[in-house]
């Protein structure tokens, strides 16, 4: 007998089965699942680097304080390189009696190698331009408002007059999301003859590369192992990425919690199905058995006729989810100004092996167990499965899931807070199943007649009426988290950055101009106006160890030493920043004490107690370490690594930094207020604000994507639970029917026995996923203050029990309209 041949006859004769039928269309769907998250996610993270790639200029680039070396040029070019040197420095441009102080970048004619340089000409139209030809600048609105003047007149800038050629409306910026002053760009040859590179001054030069992706990996090895100048750092898209990672970690957990959310349903409704499909097969086994069939071929068997099923459905599965992927990255792709990439087939194919996994984790421990039923069960039901205390192979459904939070999470936290809570779940789930058992035996006897059936068929069928309510409470648990609390963390998301969130920063605000500051800013309408000490100071020793003698293992806490920082100090805990270790600062400490942030503490080994010493100005601060805050850094409010008490702050030298709220369109009175304080930087951060909000569109609208395949898992994991008890209840009914039940005392009694199923399902479903939101939200998302939505959840649970009562009825309807006669026979 040829096992293949034999599986794939078998196959063909039971796939009219709904047990078949049911585990293809839920390993087709967790393929789907898996398979779109995973290729969008990779195509995002691709188009993130080649989005960044367009927003520095270049491939990859090096910044120095000194000009480039021209062997680091040529080896660019034998490299196949293109290449374009700039640099960047502050210089006032004057305009008659007007002046006005610029963010300058001097560059070739190759400018840019990578992204746009959009510009507005002397006809006030749009296009695309390179590097100004000499005796040319491009200047930004600000500043044109600023100096007075509009594209075809002329300023001077280093002594050297030059004509305004056109306005600067988008450029890439070589990796700074904004500028500290109004933006000028002039050829680097009028740079160099007017001595605004000579030696000394305060330039930084770049060079940029651009090229195939070979080329630039390997001119970035031979720069990284020798060739970087003196104070040389590289100018890459992952660190462009970086800047916007708290963003777009938010949107890949996201995206990560609903595929996962979506393949366990879809093992659920596997397990359900093959449990089912094991149970039918059992007088099968039994028969070969007898025959003389041995274990091994009739194991070998049933895992043939798995395959046979499973492989298809996946390949299916893999195909549409790359077509799907391909039609979301068509709209998904619009966050980065329609940035092409290649379609990656690797994540389709690890969606249907990790999919193949999950039928195989919950489908061959009920199949193979088959083999073990002995021959004697051909004439006794009773003996078709024979009862074990324990079965390892049950423990690989188990090891199954985990596996796929673990892998499909890419987070130990988010993996351990899913697996928990799911398992919470099962647990109370069971225990209320069992509870609502006990209850029935008191309760049946003086019940209503329906209601006495119903419990009475759940009291027959322990077992399968806590599988069923288990099953249940996982299937609506995962559900109502797709449903209910990923929209409303998406909401708690986009209220952390409303409208009107801060979007400019004034830095170098002296104490003598607060006040007028402060009214210059009500004039033009400003809101959420924000006034915090900035300090600069520099860490030089630890617990009394000098800074400089320590081996930092490290680099980020060895170049953190080296340079400056900033310190802040506030009464009350800012926004956006919670204690997690220790007590803040009090009113009047007899010691300096110091508040760190978490980052801080993990990169130099801090604890509770140690001692750091600043040098701020001419002044000292030895201060105690006495909390550790946490810091939401996405929040976009006014937030410092270094905090000490105020008591012993007042005397620094300091300025002061400013956040405040512009609505759009007052470019006019940010230039008079520039002129009017000329030594403010306004920082405007607009574009940033736009583009997270319109990353948390985006992950919005693939929630619903892969809530619409969530749906359709959800409906078989119901459907599955449901029918895992048709067999019994057929016999059941036939039963009744013989007896004189009516029909409708029949749908009564089965009504009462979903109903009670749901009713136990949705209350605990509703509770998990309210627990887990609310540890999701504040353990993996950092949504400040998330409380789960109750009563959506409330009406979600009764809504359950209302559904499977009708899920259940749709499925009966078949047994209450054949006669009993037929139903015995079919029995």
């Amino acid at each position: 007998m040829n096992v293949t041949r034999l599986a794939l006859r078998t196959l063909r004769r039971e796939w009219h089965l709904v047990e078949l039928r049911t585990l293809a269309a839920s390993l087709v769907l967790a393929v789907i699942a898996l398979g779109v998250v995973a290729t969008l996610s990779t195509r995002i993270e691709r188009g993130i680097l080649a989005s960044a790639a367009e927003l520095i200029g270049g491939d990859l680039g090096i910044s120095a304080p000194a000009p480039l070396p021209e062997p680091l040029l040529r080896t660019a070019v034998d490299d196949g390189l293109r290449t374009t040197r700039g640099a960047a420095f502050r210089s006032v441009a004057f305009v008659g009696e007007h002046s006005q102080l610029l963010d300058v970048q001097a560059t070739d004619a190759a400018y840019p190698l990578r992204g746009t340089l959009e510009v507005r000409d002397t006809k006030g139209s749009d296009h695309a331009s390179h590097g100004p030809a000499r005796g040319e600048v491009f200047l930004d609105h600000r500043a044109l408002v600023g100096l007075g003047i509009t594209p075809g007149q002329t300023l001077q800038i280093g002594g050297r007059d030059l004509t305004v050629g056109a306005e600067l409306i988008r450029q890439p910026d070589g990796g700074e999301l904004f500028a500290l002053a109004p933006r000028a760009l002039m050829n680097l040859d009028d740079a160099n003859e007017a001595g605004l590179l000579s030696v000394g001054s305060r330039a930084r030069h770049s060079l940029l590369v651009a090229g195939t992706p070979a080329a630039v990996a390997g001119w970035r090895t031979r720069v990284e192992q020798g060739s970087l100048p003196h104070g040389g750092e590289l100018i890459t898209p992952e660190k462009m990425q970086e800047r916007m990672r708290s963003a777009f970690d938010r949107a890949s957990a996201f995206l990560r919690l609903t595929a996962l959310l979506s393949a366990l349903l879809a093992g659920v409704a596997i397990a359900l199905a093959s449990s089912r499909y094991a149970r039918r097969k059992a007088a099968e086994v039994a028969l070969l058995r007898a025959l003389g069939t041995p274990r091994r071929r009739i194991a070998a068997l049933l895992v043939t006729t798995l395959a046979a099923l499973a492989l298809p459905a996946a390949a299916l599965g893999m195909a549409i989810a790359l077509g799907l992927a391909q039609g979301a990255w068509y709209f998904a792709s619009q966050l980065f100004d329609n940035i092409p990439t290649t379609l990656p087939l690797g994540p389709a194919f690890a969606a249907a092996a990790m999919g193949l996994a999950v039928l195989a984790g919950f489908a061959l421990p009920p199949l193979v167990r088959l083999a073990e039923v002995p021959p004697v069960a051909v004439f006794r039901e009773s003996m078709q499965r024979r009862v074990r205390r324990f079965d390892a192979l049950y423990l690989v459904p188990v090891v199954t899931a985990v596996a796929l939070v673990w892998l499909q999470s890419d987070s130990a936290k988010l993996a351990g807070i899913l697996a928990a809570s799911l398992a919470g779940v099962a647990v109370v789930a069971a225990l209320l199943s069992g509870l609502l058992l006990v209850l029935a035996r008191r309760i049946a006897p003086g019940a209503h007649p329906a209601l006495r059936l119903g419990l009475a068929a759940l009291a027959r069928r322990r077992g399968l009426s806590l599988v069923q309510a288990t099953a249940l409470s996982l299937g609506l648990c995962a559900l109502l988290l797709l449903a209910v609390i990923a929209p409303s963390l998406l909401d708690g998301w986009r209220r952390e950055l409303p409208a009107d969130t801060p979007n400019w920063f004034a830095l170098n605000l002296q104490d003598e101009q607060r006040e007028d500051f402060s009214r210059a800013l009500e004039r033009m309408g400003a809101s959420k106006t924000n006034m915090m000490p900035l300090a600069v100071g520099k860490l030089t020793a630890i617990n009394g160890q000098s800074v400089d003698r320590i081996a930092f293992v490290d680099e980020q806490a060895k170049d953190a030493a080296d340079r400056q920082l900033r310190l802040s100090w506030s009464a009350e805990l800012p926004p956006s920043n919670k204690v997690v270790a220790g007590t803040w600062p009090g009113a009047s400490p007899a010691q300096a004490e110091v508040s760190v942030d978490t980052s801080w503490r993990d990169r130099f080994h801090l604890k509770l107690g140690d001692t750091l010493r600043f040098e701020v100005g001419e002044g000292t601060v030895d201060a105690r370490l006495t909390s550790v805050r946490q810091v939401d850094w996405g929040s976009f409010r006014v937030n410092f690594f270094l905090m000490i008490d105020p008591a012993h702050a007042t005397e620094l030298p300091h300025t002061w930094l400013t956040s405040f709220y512009l609505p759009r369109g007052h470019a006019d009175d940010l230039a008079k207020v520039s002129r009017d304080f000329g030594n403010l930087s306004l920082i405007d951060v607009d574009a940033l604000l736009d583009r997270v909000r319109e990353i948390v569109d985006r992950v919005g609208g693939a929630v619903r994507w892969v809530l619409g395949f969530s749906l359709l898992a959800g409906a078989l994991v119901l459907a599955a639970a449901l029918a895992a008890s048709a067999q019994e209840r057929r016999k059941e009914a036939a039963l009744l029917r013989t007896l004189g039940a009516t029909r409708a005392q029949l749908r009564a009694a089965a009504a009462c026995e979903f109903a009670l199923l749901g009713l136990v399902a949705g209350l605990t479903a509703a509770l998990g996923a309210s627990g887990a939101g609310f540890w999701l939200g504040n353990a993996v998302f950092h949504i400040e203050h998330f409380v789960p939505p109750v009563w959506p959840l409330a009406g979600a649970a009764v809504l359950a029990a209302l559904v499977v009562m009708a899920i259940g009825l749709f499925g009966t309807r078949r047994v209450l309209r054949t006669s009993p006669m037929a139903l015995l026979r079919e029995g």
